[in-house]
């Protein structure tokens, strides 16, 4: 890693959207981080793909994101980060960290009647990465997941946080006023954009694990470990957005999701991107 310097992007990437709530908790945590943004949005979702096909685009995204020269990969994506991570660890000279183990060690840490809920995507919820990482931190962990396919659709529409948006959440959070869990973990990267509203559906003794946060913290302990953490001299970092195709609205929800606009926003052609093994 000799050729790594502290000047050097943080590269980030996602299936789509949803990455952006890990973007905007590196830059509140890191402020003078530059950083590199990659959405997928002409391939999403990554859920209803093989493995063998999300490996590949994850792949074919960090070989994109290494020839922008960051200096460590994020995987802000919970079926990337599932399926795909190994492989991208033992593939890059560079450090590359997901969301999953971040959000599920710092649950165990906070759990003090070892009972933890985790809500998700129905596809992270069924690879079982989220129970597999926090049984392999403590196997007396009793984990209760919920699938909630409802709300990415839900968080990118806007809906307004009363009415449809509480009654979806009531129902899927139901099977956890049986098992009373006292850590709930995000396992979708559009799920803090629900964190108060959440949070008063399980109530004040529940505490909600942000996976994005979390990685962020992970981001920051890495890159000091490595003395790679970028001070910049008090300059704000300088952040460039990519993504595969223009779908409608894109840059306003990312704007929205972020709390800034987006300052430079580019299209990489699939052929381009396919053109990487």
């Amino acid at each position: 890693m000799n050729e790594l310097s502290a000047e050097q992007a943080i590269g980030v990437f996602d299936s789509g959207l949803g990455g952006i709530s890990v973007v905007r908790a590196i830059i509140d945590l890191l402020p003078h981080e530059h950083l590199v943004y990659f959405g997928d949005t002409a391939r999403v979702p990554y859920g209803s793909k093989s493995e063998e096909t999300v490996i590949r685009f994850a792949h074919q995204i960090s070989s994109f994101l290494r020839e922008k020269q960051v200096k460590m990969i994020v995987v802000a994506c919970n079926t990337a980060s599932a399926v795909a991570l190994q492989t991208l660890q033992q593939s890059f000279s560079i450090p590359i960290v997901g969301v999953i183990e971040p959000g599920s060690e710092a649950a165990v840490i906070s759990s003090k009647n070892k009972r933890i809920g985790v809500i998700g995507t129905a596809s992270t919820i069924r690879s079982g990465a989220y129970r597999t990482a926090i049984k392999a931190l403590d196997p007396e962990m009793e984990v209760t997941d919920q699938p909630c396919p409802l709300l990415v659709p839900l968080v990118e529409e806007d809906w307004p946080h009363d009415g449809v948006v509480r009654q979806v959440l009531e129902s899927y959070l139901e099977p956890f006023k049986f098992q009373l869990p006292d850590s709930l973990i995000l396992g979708c990267t559009h799920y803090p954009y629900l964190k108060s509203i959440i949070q008063q559906v399980m109530g004040p003794s529940v505490r909600l694990v942000d996976s994005g946060e979390e990685t962020a913290t992970q981001v920051q302990k890495v890159l000091k470990e490595l003395g790679l953490l970028n001070h910049g001299n008090g300059d704000p970092g300088r952040h460039k957005f990519y993504v595969s195709d223009f779908p409608q609205k894109f840059e306003e929800t990312a704007s929205r999701f972020l709390g800034r606009s987006l300052d430079k926003l580019f299209k990489v052609e699939l052929e381009v991107l396919e053109s990487y093994k």
